[in-house]
């Protein structure tokens, strides 16, 4: 049974565990958009878990969307307007912290995840889609927009002709379509979708046992976490293009 008992409180967003099981629900309105005190919510969030969990341990963490509609629908693009370092203080060390994590980590894409949500998605270990609505799809390609490592975990994790169309041609994937394309581990009808994500959760949790699950996974995608690494909190220049389109 899920319970926040000894957990602290959060900024929009929730956290509470089932056993060893954690489960992160974002609820910003109103699509969970990302920005740079959010994502250090959220990170927040991942370092509790490590905290509660201590080294060694059994553990996993869903992060879900508060709703079928929307899991996630990018980064809040005019925030750079007024805070050129949002996303150096934000974003970047999100993606750096799911990809050091030492606990497996299940994306539960409740609906829509859109834009820097892809990344944010890829970042996690697994990912598991809704089957009934909702699309995954990174448009950089029409926004004009860059940073260092943008390509990294599409390339990294995906079939190159599957990068080539998230990236370069800003393709649109349904649930199933996305399963067949290796983007998504699973899919599941709504009713479902948080089962399935248990499911996998209570699998793969054992495997941080023995302590070297972040190593491990850095053995397989080190260069993105070193991409990623190397833009966070820096604020002596800018490290991406800003968009020249908004969405």
């Amino acid at each position: 049974m899920s319970t926040t008992d000894g957990i602290p409180k959060f900024r929009n967003l929730s956290l509470t565990r089932d056993g060893n099981i954690f489960i992160i629900t974002m609820q910003k309105p109103p699509e969970n958009r990302l920005n740079a005190w959010y994502c250090q919510e959220l990170i927040r969030a991942f370092r509790t878990v490590e905290r509660i969990l201590g080294p060694d341990s059994e553990g996993a963490v869903i992060t879900r969307g508060n709703d079928a509609k929307f899991w996630c629908t990018g980064l809040e693009l005019d925030e750079v307007d007024t805070n050129p370092y949002a996303n150096s203080d934000g974003f970047y060390p999100l993606l750096h912290t799911l990809l050091d994590f030492p606990f497996p980590t299940i994306a539960l894409l409740t609906g829509h995840t859109f834009g820097g949500a892809c990344p944010f998605a890829l970042a996690h270990d697994y990912r598991i889609m809704n089957s009934s609505r909702g699309f995954f799809s990174m448009p950089p390609i029409n926004l004009g927009l860059h940073f260092d490592g943008i390509g990294a975990l599409p390339r990294l994790k995906l079939g190159p002709h599957v990068a080539r169309k998230m990236l370069l041609e800003a393709q649109r994937w349904t649930g199933k379509e996305a399963l067949r394309d290796g983007i998504v581990d699973a899919v599941a009808e709504p009713g479902r979708m948080m089962e399935v994500a248990m499911e996998v959760a209570r699998m793969w949790a054992p495997k941080a046992r023995m302590g070297v699950y972040g190593v491990l996974r850095a053995e397989l995608w080190g260069e993105a976490i070193k991409k990623f690494a190397g833009i966070s909190y820096v604020h002596r220049k800018e490290v991406g293009t800003r968009a020249k389109a908004r969405i």
